[in-house]
């Protein structure tokens, strides 16, 4: 499985009746992220779509790479999977050891921060989650050059730039 298109048929099955946080079909959400990611290549296209994939399926990483699928998507999947017993400020701060990793886990956040998708959230889900992906944000675009979050938030959250001219600004 080395073509996009052949991993986002994969995530449309593997991710086939599941839904997100505000009731879209979870495809469409890893699809926003892997969109993000075209800046970067194919291989972080492709771990874009199946960021989630251990996370929320059956699949395994090592299943994941008898597909065929480059060693790379596979470890970068990894490293932005959720671990049972690992809370998320520590993994986030496990996420910035890889670069690839962190401009996925960047595209995510800022998918997951689109404003049209948190209005639709009950009010206090969407302050604690704005909150919590805020507090990722620092950590993340701290290790991220302002470059690299710019193209890909210019993607999938363009509302993030104001955030990321504030944080330019601060550092300046």
């Amino acid at each position: 499985m080395n073509a996009v298109s052949d991993v986002d048929a994969f995530a449309a099955t593997a991710h086939a009746g599941q839904v997100d946080k505000i009731g879209v079909p979870y495809i469409e959400h890893v699809r926003a992220v892997a969109a993000a990611l075209a800046p970067f290549g194919d291989e972080l296209v492709m771990a874009g779509l199946l960021h989630d994939v251990i996370e929320d399926t059956d699949w395994t990483a090592a299943q994941l790479l008898a597909t065929g699928l480059p060693h790379r998507v596979v470890s970068v999947v990894e490293a932005v999977t959720n671990q049972q017993g690992v809370p998320y400020e520590e993994k986030i701060r496990k996420i910035i050891h890889s670069s690839d990793a962190t401009l996925v886990k960047i595209a995510d956040n800022a998918h997951n921060s689109h404003p049209d998708r948190a209005a639709q959230l009950p009010e206090e889900k969407r302050v604690r989650l704005a909150a919590k992906y805020r507090s990722a944000r620092d950590v993340l675009w701290a290790a991220a050059d302002d470059r690299d979050i710019e193209a890909i938030v210019s993607i999938v959250n363009p509302s993030l730039l104001a955030e990321l001219r504030e944080r330019q600004a601060a550092t300046e």
